[in-house]
């Protein structure tokens, strides 16, 4: 299947704004608003919602220093993040100049883990690279080059894909930037990008991929 409209997403929106979604969903959640003026509506609506039901609870007693203490962490935060990305850039390798051009927070994310590891290549033309979360959930970017073929596979599990740039087919449907793919353990599908551009595709998985084909025999052989 596959998803477009936000509004069914009203429970992942609600969960980001009440501040309890997977670490992996709320990257998901915030590139695809910063492509999306109806995600960040959609968004908004939610945090706004939550806001009023934060309002009518009770509050807690804090302790004279918890200001303090929660300032002090906000500057190590800030301080990290406008190092590593700085630092990371350097090190990005030809991607540089596209990946530069990735919507927050992705970028810092893709820049950072630039560092710890590097785009692997899947097929001609299609890369990935891992981005580290604190989650249990896998999580990559690709970038599949004009008009190539991620290979034919089908899903251990769930598979959200969101499209960052460009665009991609799947012989199911079309996605372009901002649109968001679900597929399950009962979808095979091969995404052939856009012939105008790169595209680059964002994916949360809670399993891995089973490929056919060729391909197939390989990860049979490796034991993936």
């Amino acid at each position: 299947m596959f998803v477009r409209k936000p509004a069914e997403f009203g429970e992942i929106y609600s969960a980001y704004a009440a501040g309890c979604l997977d670490p992996a969903f709320q990257l998901l959640v915030e590139t695809q608003a910063a492509l999306r003026p109806e995600v960040r509506q959609a968004v908004a609506q939610a945090e706004t919602i939550s806001g009023i039901f934060l309002e009518s609870e009770t509050p807690a007693d804090m302790s004279d220093t918890a200001l303090d203490e929660l300032l002090l962490r906000i500057d190590a935060l800030e301080t990290a993040e406008t190092e590593t990305p700085a630092h990371a850039a350097r090190q990005a390798g030809g991607v540089l100049d596209e990946v530069l051009q990735l919507p927050q927070p992705l970028r810092d994310r893709v820049l950072e883990a630039s560092l710890e590891s590097k785009w692997k290549k899947l097929a001609p033309g299609v890369s990935r690279l891992s981005l580290p979360t604190e989650s249990a959930t896998d999580v990559e970017l690709y970038r599949i080059e004009p008009g190539r073929t991620v290979p034919l596979h089908s899903h251990r599990g769930a598979e959200f894909t969101l499209v960052v740039s460009g665009g991609f087919d799947d012989g199911i449907a079309h996605f372009d930037a901002g649109a968001l793919s679900v597929r399950g353990p009962n979808d095979t599908h091969q995404p052939t990008a856009d012939p105008d551009g790169p595209c680059f595709a964002l994916t949360v998985r809670d399993a891995g991929l089973e490929f056919k084909g060729v391909f197939g025999l390989v990860q049979k052989m490796l034991g993936r």
